[in-house]
């Protein structure tokens, strides 16, 4: 009797242990299929362009839209953190992250080139509508897109990502020697851009607490920046960034005409696009949830929680 009551309780024992393992292993399975980021290519007439994606395809999607020098990398929290609500895809474009890096001579590097080559990659995805999240470089290929395809725009999302004159700062000074001149020696006054210690710069300079952002930031971005002929290709971007203003203009008609509901997250310390860059949007959208935090260039880095709780709340407040 005593055994039988003993293998009993070893039974009972043991398959509560199990059940509950089977529980977790569950739990642990769901977190896991909804949270899990993938590393995925696709080729866009000859080039082959690495993308991050999270998410159910069949909630709304973000495009997340990189600026210079980073890739998909600087959007790593958001893609964390918001795969559960929605589907997220992230895209490096050719020349940074995981991308090919056509030479010159086969891939033209300007804005206009990289933002059809990002544009057809979001039609291969089967994309018809999605919010844009843009920052830095992402402005100018984000704004390409939303002009010529205004009816898929659903949202933006804009963290110090420039559209307008006032908001370009002194950290241009440099470039715009470039613009009006572009010599040998102008091009060598941008190469300290390129160095750990201007990489670094560029991550920390105006953050509150320098840090808590993580290094590992721009000592990816200068490996990739050291590649073979990188220099060159990003100081023909550089270079190409004039006509980008060139277009300020229409992307303001966009905003008045189509007024697509806009989330601004804005560093203020930045020193390329200061806050009277997000300051003008207000000029021409009517729509405007409207933030400023006390960081710089990259404010995921040092505020991507707050940034983050606000992108998730001002695209559950569209599609209610």
């Amino acid at each position: 009797m005593k055994k039988a009551i003993t293998l009993y309780l070893i039974l009972l024992l043991f398959g509560c242990h199990t059940d509950t393992a089977t529980k977790n292993n569950t739990i642990t399975s769901k977190i896991t299929k909804t949270e899990t980021t993938t590393y995925k290519k696709l080729d866009v007439n000859g080039v082959t362009i690495a993308y991050r994606e999270a998410g159910n395809p069949d909630k709304p999607t973000i495009v997340l839209l990189h600026g210079f020098p980073s890739s998909s990398h600087q959007y790593r929290k958001v893609l964390n953190t918001l795969s559960n609500d929605f589907h997220l895809i992230a895209p490096d474009y050719p020349g940074f992250g995981n991308s090919d890096f056509p030479l010159s001579t086969d891939y033209d590097y300007t804005f206009d080139n990289i933002a059809t080559t990002i544009d057809t990659f979001l039609k291969l995805k089967g994309l018809q509508s999605y919010a844009i999240m843009i920052q830095d470089y992402g402005a100018p290929i984000g704004f390409r897109i939303a002009t010529a395809h205004p009816e898929k725009i659903t949202a933006i999302i804009n963290q110090n990502g420039n559209a307008y004159k006032a908001g370009l700062g002194d950290a241009w000074a440099d470039t715009r020697l470039l613009w009006a001149n572009r010599t040998k020696t102008t091009e060598d006054a941008l190469l300290p851009a390129f160095t750990l210690q201007g990489l670094e710069w560029q991550y920390t300079h105006g953050t509150r607490h320098p840090e808590n952002v993580n290094p590992d930031t721009w000592h990816l971005d200068y490996l990739r920046l050291s590649r073979p002929n990188a220099h060159k290709v990003n100081i023909d971007l550089f270079y190409d960034y004039q006509n980008n203003i060139k277009l300020y203009p229409e992307w303001q008609q966009y905003l008045r005409d189509n007024q697509p509901p806009l989330l601004i997250v804005w560093g203020k310390n930045d020193a390329f696009f200061p806050e009277s860059g997000a300051e003008a949007f207000k000029k021409d959208v009517k729509n405007i949830d409207y933030n400023i935090y006390n960081t710089g260039h990259f404010a995921l880095e040092e505020d991507g929680e707050a940034i983050i709780e606000k992108i998730r709340s001002f695209m559950k407040g569209l599609n209610k």
